[in-house]
């Protein structure tokens, strides 16, 4: 299908790592369905799309500088070099790219049908009413997740004056969380200051857009996605997950970025274990453990007789591995310093547990490679995906909680050696999750179902407008 046949899709991508890889994999799914795509992208950003623009050289990239904020220093243009905290100020600054698009998009000879957007860029969806084209919000996290942001955006003064426990009464299980367990967008937004105001204001206008796609399936959060597709009132929202299940258009190592050590060498490590014997511990891009964390840590895998591979986030004064641990554990375990290979060291069958801080695309990434969770919420969506998968799901064991927590080393690490001993039933759990998952991005799978009616609809909306609501 020639590009003139096709029709014209305008993506966005959000610049923190656990929202660009999801997307740039859905934007890879539509690219080989045939749709004609222009990512939208800053400048230091665009290396983490060279893996996609390798595979696909027809997608078109629109290079935008990011506007300046008075929060984020001069050079910096993705939220891990800031850290969970400065995602207000990514997203105001961001913000101001709203007229520069408009003019790229009425000067455009074929311009875009639709804006597919990430969740923290909400105001796309005005942007959209304003081109006349519909805006589908795509959401790199879970169903759960966002049924619970959506009640606290429409009941925000009932939900502020609890001092200590939320509970969610109109949500599938009435869940209920402690109030300093609730996401971090809520946490930290802070009435009249004006880049909590935009970031509330994004998020209230993702649910009044014209359609919305998930990174999750049917048999994990069925229940939310039927609450969400009644709280939007209509059913174009589309469960398109795990999309880290589906070819990815990158070589798995490539995932995010080159791995501090080389991936043959764990790999070949690995090979050297015997099956389901290792934890996988890692926290994703944002996490920086303190001393007394990184030492309680060290102690409790140290403790624990298990083998481990530990990836370690470096920088000023975090990152210090405990002097002497390395050598006493001997080929017993692996530090990576940096970014790892994650997904082939999950994928790989000496790899038993996933001692992770519950990001969603980590989840995902677990349930794929068919590992246990060993759960460890810090902040963010985290708790929320803890309780999904250790109360609802039952294929994970909390080993701790909370950004600040110190873990009581002797615990952990008979937490660690019980979770990776025998069978537990959470192992078990785990294994059909992961069967489920796998099966729903085959032929005939829900998720391959709900991304080929999102592609029809794409298609559909070549030579006509739709505007949102």
């Amino acid at each position: 299908m020639s590009s003139t046949d096709s029709a014209h899709i305008l993506v966005f991508p959000y610049p923190a790592q656990g929202h660009m890889l999801a997307l740039l994999d859905l934007t890879h799914q539509l690219a080989i369905r045939g749709l004609t795509i222009t990512v939208v992208v800053t400048p230091k950003n665009l290396p983490i799309l060279n893996p996609l623009l390798s595979q696909h050289p027809s997608i078109q990239t629109l290079v935008l500088p990011l506007p300046p904020h008075p929060s984020i220093p001069p050079g910096v243009e993705n939220v891990k070099d800031l850290g969970n905290q400065g995602n207000f100020a990514i997203m105001s600054a961001l913000g101001a790219l709203y007229h520069p698009i408009a003019h790229w998009f009425n000067s455009h000879p074929s311009p875009p049908v639709a804006i597919l957007s990430d969740f923290f860029l909400g105001w796309t969806h005005h942007l959209a009413l304003h081109l006349a084209v519909p805006r589908i919000v795509f959401y790199s996290s879970g169903a759960f997740l966002v049924s619970v942001l959506n009640y606290i955006w429409h009941n925000l003064r009932t939900v502020r004056t609890l001092s200590s426990v939320a509970a969610f009464p109109d949500l599938p299980n009435s869940p209920s969380f402690p109030s300093d367990h609730l996401p971090s967008v809520f946490r930290r937004y802070r009435e009249s200051e004006p880049d909590s105001e935009f970031m509330k204001n994004g998020m209230i206008a993702n649910i009044s857009s014209w359609g919305c796609v998930f990174n999750t399936l049917d048999d994990l959060e069925g229940n939310y996605l039927d609450h969400f597709r009644k709280e939007m009132g209509h059913s174009r929202v589309w469960a398109v997950g795990p999309l880290c299940g589906l070819d990815s258009g990158a070589g798995p190592a490539e995932r995010g970025g080159p791995s501090a050590v080389l991936a043959s060498d764990v790999m070949t490590w690995l090979d050297g274990c015997p099956d389901e014997s290792v934890v996988y511990v890692c926290f994703g891009s944002q996490v920086l453990l303190t001393g007394p964390q990184m030492e309680a840590l060290a102690a409790g895998l140290e403790r624990s007789g298990t083998r481990f591979i530990w990836v370690v986030k470096v920088a000023d004064g975090y990152g210090v591995v405990p002097d002497g641990f390395e050598d006493r554990v001997g080929g017993r375990g692996m530090v990576i310093r940096g970014w790892a290979a994650q997904v082939p060291i999950l994928s790989h069958g000496a790899v038993g547990g996933f001692l992770s801080h519950c990001g969603w695309n980590s989840v995902l990434e677990g349930i794929v490679a068919g590992v246990m969770l060993l759960a460890w919420p810090m902040e963010a969506d985290q708790f929320v995906n803890a309780r999904l998968m250790v109360e609802e799901m039952g294929a994970a064991v909390r080993v701790c909680e909370g950004r600040d927590t110190v873990p009581d080393s002797a615990e952990l690490a008979r937490t660690i050696a019980d979770s990776m001993g025998g069978t537990r039933p959470e192992k078990v759990q785990a294994k059909v999750i992961h069967e489920k998952a796998l099966a729903s991005v085959r032929e005939g799978g829900s998720s391959l179902r709900d991304l080929d009616g999102l592609v029809k609809e794409l298609h559909g909306l070549h030579g006509r407008r739709v505007t949102g609501g």
